[in-house]
């Protein structure tokens, strides 16, 4: 007869601490992959470091890396110029042309609207891979659709003049910022119109009805009634237009073959930090610009707060 096993005693947990057990595997997860390199990037903008030769070659130089990055780095002044200049063409337009084109598809479709809106959401979901590679053949040069269509406009009689008569090199440095902001504008309007759909969608009907019974116009009523309302919503939009412009680098980073293109007009600070990083293996100097990119960013959604936020 073989030998009787005892196991032993459950273990037992009080019940009060199965909460916090349940929910420890996200910060667990969180402590090392977001907290840590967080922690670990403040650390490191303070020293110079060669990654190669492990932690022990980590040396202190203190501020150094934020004055050579603000006052002797070059390529950092001209990405800043750069994201700067994206931000305003490519941002701009978005909620410029987004906020009628909500209230078109509110006002226009009742039917068939959830069909036109995942239309027009379709490219924020869409691979930006994919996106960039196809708008690099579609800017083509010599084979390009864009290119085509703008030589075909050059023979129309009357308005012909105001067109191109050659294809547009769009690799050159004056012409790389209007191409990737041609890119992120078609990318992310679809996802403003849909912010701003829902919006409008939870605005009382009493307000259109009053306004359609007083015989006020469609645009009075975008403009005095619709638009007033947004306000809460056009804030926390441009709040991320404003991050995610910052932060701009897959598009500018796959239509320039991570270059920046001709003059390196269409390279990021974002592009500008993953060169120096892993082209240069400077990730000391890395690090004090991500977080002078933060500090860019939170007085920019400051600036943002104080012209668009809810009045206190």
């Amino acid at each position: 007869m073989s030998p009787r096993i005892t196991w032993p005693h459950r273990l037992r947990i009080p019940r009060r601490w199965m909460p916090y057990l349940f929910i420890s595997p996200f910060f667990l997860l969180f402590a090392a992959f977001g907290l840590f390199p967080l922690l670990f990037s403040i650390v490191l903008s303070l020293h110079s470091w060669d990654a190669a030769a492990g932690l022990g070659a980590m040396q202190w130089v203190g501020l150094d890396n934020y004055l050579y990055a603000l006052t002797r780095d070059d390529g950092l002044r001209a990405s800043l110029f750069n994201t700067l200049w994206l931000a305003l063409a490519g941002c701009v337009p978005q909620h410029l042309v987004a906020l009628p084109l909500a209230y078109y598809l509110h006002t226009a479709f009742r039917r068939w609207r959830n069909g036109v809106v995942g239309l027009y959401f379709l490219p924020f979901i869409t691979s930006t891979v994919a996106v960039s590679l196809v708008f690099s053949a579609l800017f083509s040069k010599d084979f390009g659709a864009i290119n085509a269509a703008l030589l075909g406009l050059h023979e129309l009689p009357l308005l012909g003049a105001l067109f191109p008569s050659a294809p547009i090199d769009w690799d050159q440095a004056e012409n790389t910022r209007w191409m990737i902001s041609i890119v992120v504008f078609w990318r992310y309007v679809g996802w403003n119109t849909v912010l701003y759909l829902s919006a409008i969608q939870t605005l009382p009907r009493d307000l259109f009805e009053a306004a359609r019974v007083d015989g006020v116009s469609e645009r009075q009523t975008f403009l005095h009634i619709v638009l007033p309302q947004l306000r809460p919503m056009i804030f926390f939009a441009v709040t991320l237009a404003i991050i995610g412009s910052l932060q701009l680098f897959e598009e500018p980073f796959i239509l320039t073959s991570g270059t920046g293109g001709s003059g390196q007009a269409g390279k990021t600070v974002a592009m500008h930090l993953y060169s120096v990083a892993f082209t240069d293996g400077d990730f000391g100097t890395a690090s004090a610009i991500a977080w002078l990119l933060f500090l860019l960013i939170a007085a920019a959604t400051w600036l943002n707060n104080r012209l668009l936020g809810r009045q206190r």
